[in-house]
């Protein structure tokens, strides 16, 4: 065998290796990263525009399965009561076990205890509520709003039920980390800075970022590699007539 016959075939045992080796550590993310992303996360069609506009009608998002206790002001979540009915609902948390909420201040914005909170994210820009209520959430409970507060069915609808408006902790099934349909539409919630600053902050987003990162990385090793047995016969003939090219 020629010395160009036993390099191209030195180059294509370490191209296949390598090839190989992409596609199983591609298989390894991609798979990985898809059952991660089931662990943590379920979809959830937002049916009503409530939360618009952060999240319209028909809406897909992503919520991260959480507990009650991880829960912060300003976080979108998805909960079950029994009092509001029997169907999953997203609304915002902007109240909880301490706090006293009330609307509003002389330039219509909340107030939780005793601080105005800006909420650029309202349908109904600086208008935090059309009715007016103050009530101070108990421990273990959560007083949530829409962000469309003018269209919204929420702890304001419920204030003379024994709970205040409020539900349990308990009750929150998993907290909104990114919109997934439509595709215009699509990205990772933003934290309000205005609920940062009161004491106990707000969350941090979950590694949703990580689990795409994952599957995309995956995905690409696995073309890489499925595309280089394909591509190798291709160059290989082309290579070896060149070596017996300049050999003459």
């Amino acid at each position: 065998m020629s010395r160009a016959g036993r390099t191209d075939d030195g180059h294509g045992r370490a191209g296949r290796l390598l090839s190989g080796l992409a596609v199983a550590v591609g298989c390894v993310l991609f798979l990985g990263g898809f059952a991660w992303g089931a662990l943590l996360y379920q979809p959830y069609t937002v049916p009503t525009d409530s939360m618009a506009p952060t999240i319209g009608r028909g809406d897909r998002v992503l919520a991260e399965r959480i507990g009650g206790g991880d829960v912060r002001r300003g976080d979108i979540v998805v909960f079950k009561d029994k009092v509001w009915g029997d169907s999953p609902m997203v609304k915002r948390v902007v109240g909880t076990g301490g706090d006293t909420v009330a609307c509003c201040d002389s330039r219509g914005r909340l107030m939780v205890d005793g601080k105005p909170v800006e909420e650029p994210y309202l349908q109904d820009k600086g208008t935090a509520s059309f009715s007016r209520f103050s009530v101070t959430v108990p421990e273990g409970q959560l007083f949530l709003l829409g962000d469309h507060r003018s269209d919204s069915v929420d702890s304001r609808g419920h204030l003379s039920d024994a709970s205040h408006g409020t539900v349990p902790r308990g009750a929150v099934r998993a907290r909104v980390d990114a919109t997934a349909w439509p595709v215009a539409g699509w990205g990772m919630m933003d934290r309000p800075e205005s609920f940062a600053a009161l004491p106990g902050g707000t969350s941090q987003p979950g590694p949703l970022p990580l689990v795409l990162a994952a599957v995309i990385a995956g995905a690409v090793l696995i073309l890489g590699g499925a595309a280089y047995g394909p591509v190798a016969r291709l160059v290989t003939p082309r290579r070896r007539e060149e070596v017996l090219a300049h050999g003459r």
